[in-house]
């Protein structure tokens, strides 16, 4: 009996962060258009290995999921996944960038691409926006004052910023009410399987 208890309490850790994935509806009750803002949206939403995206949309729309610089160029000829068919769902099965854009011709270069950030499902909850580099600033004009030297940023590696959201509260609550479900789940299991 308790071999059986140990090896249900072992799949229960394992099976319960599948039993919590989120399903991501892109550009919300909008869907997938020419007139979405999917930075803003995606900035808002955290993506996590085993989450799905699901772009709903019309007939003259597509989604390709492409390279950082076919995104970044907008184009859609090298596509590694092509879909067209009104309502797709993307499983998210591996950590790091993802890219997508409408294969329309006109429609990436008017704003319909999304750049996510997919974290792994052991990673700490944290919005997913791609990061822009910062700006050099420009150098000062000489002056009658003597120069103080300045540390020069060697590596070039560019700031760091903390992205904010508007519901930046509920994502933090969002992840706590999956925890307490999940930890719930596997004890009222164990609780059972011991009495």
């Amino acid at each position: 009996m308790a071999v059986s208890a140990v090896a249900t309490l072992l799949f229960l850790l394992v099976a319960s962060p599948v039993a919590f994935a989120a399903n991501h509806v892109v550009g919300g009750s909008g869907g997938w258009t020419q007139f979405g803002d999917y930075t803003t949206w995606a900035a808002a939403e955290t993506f996590t290995v085993g989450d799905t995206l699901e772009f709903n949309y019309g007939g003259s729309h597509g989604v390709d999921v492409i390279s950082k610089d076919d995104y970044e160029n907008c184009n859609t000829a090298n596509a590694i996944e092509s879909y067209s068919d009104g309502k797709t769902t993307i499983k998210l099965s591996k950590s790091g960038p993802m890219y997508f854009a409408c294969p329309t011709s006109g429609h990436c270069q008017s704003g319909m691409k999304l750049s996510i950030n997919v974290l792994d499902s052991s990673t700490p909850s944290t919005p997913s926006t791609p990061s822009t580099p910062s700006t050099p600033s420009t150098p000062s004009t000489p002056s009658d004052s003597p120069a103080t030297p300045s540390t020069p940023n060697v590596d070039n590696t560019p700031a760091k910023s903390t992205p904010t959201t508007p519901n930046g509260a509920a994502e933090v609550f969002g992840s706590m009410n999956k925890f307490v479900i999940g930890v719930s789940v596997v004890l009222g299991a164990l609780f059972v399987f011991m009495c």
